[in-house]
């Protein structure tokens, strides 16, 4: 086996489309074991057909502790050991404003959006912890460009990934020295990131909403980008080679947004 981590077993929530089946298949082609906590089972299926014994798929929800634990043991029982936990499960708001969401939604949609985006986040690195602190590994939890300015969705997601930060550098200072705790955070990207229900958007995608006509067009890189095109960071800070260092570090994996603003029309140079 070969690879930059080579031998590693990771769990990565909300593994089954998206930027997370994106990072189980980089994981795998780089030589981990790979455990997914899914909460869809046509997701868990195409993982179980496209990879059968390579990746231990489990069905649950991160907003549960049982379930989170369900898929530490099935991981570790498969794999022997957890070297990494991957939290990336989340919800988007659609850019619900304030003004414009009714003020009932907008209640049980902070409590929809943040059960799973921070307190799946915390659930998961509870239910991970006892067994990454025995192999000295690392957590690393999807962000957004949301995560460091506005724009990026409505208050709700907005605020719920600058609270995924506060929870990245805590829990950096809690678990050092034996667990490295990072985060990566992508811009948008071709992606089927729903909504909460009590916003009324279950069916919505990410591309319902935004355009990769619109999403290129903000980014000073201009290329409207994969889930795969996010995937490096989540290998460096994984790899216990490249990363014995990094702790508590935020990857703004933005394509550029950040040295322009989200309001900015797109230019650049004609090269």
């Amino acid at each position: 086996m070969s690879g930059r981590l080579a031998g590693e077993a990771i769990l990565i929530t909300g593994g089954g489309s998206g930027l997370g089946r994106a990072v189980v298949e980089r994981f795998l082609a780089e030589g981990a074991r790979v455990g997914v906590l899914e909460r869809s089972p046509d997701k868990l299926a195409r993982l179980r057909d496209d990879f059968g014994a390579e990746v231990v798929a489990v069905q649950g929800d991160v907003r549960s502790l049982d379930d989170n634990r369900r898929a530490v043991a099935a991981t570790v029982s498969r794999f022997g050991k957890l070297d990494g936990f991957v939290g990336n499960a989340a919800l988007w708001d659609h850019g619900a404003g304030l003004l414009a969401t009714d003020g009932d939604r907008l209640a049980d949609g902070f409590d929809e959006l943040f059960a799973v985006n921070v307190k799946g986040y915390l659930l998961g690195a509870k239910a991970a912890a006892a067994e990454l602190v025995k192999s000295q590994g690392s957590m690393i939890f999807t962000l957004s460009n949301a995560a460091f300015y506005p724009a990026g969705g409505g208050p709700l997601y907005t605020a719920s990934k600058h609270a995924a930060v506060g929870l990245i550098r805590q829990l950096a200072y809690e678990l050092a020295p034996k667990v490295r705790v990072n985060g990566v955070a992508p811009c948008g990207m071709a992606s089927d990131l729903r909504g909460p229900d009590a916003l009324g958007q279950r069916d919505l995608t990410i591309m319902d909403s935004r355009s990769p006509e619109a999403i290129r067009s903000i980014l000073p890189l201009q290329f409207f980008p994969e889930p795969a095109d996010f995937t490096g960071p989540f290998v460096m800070l994984a790899s216990r080679a490249d990363n014995r260092t990094l702790s508590g570090v935020l990857i703004n994996a933005d394509a550029g947004l950040a040295i322009r603003g989200i309001r900015h029309v797109a230019g650049g140079l004609d090269l």
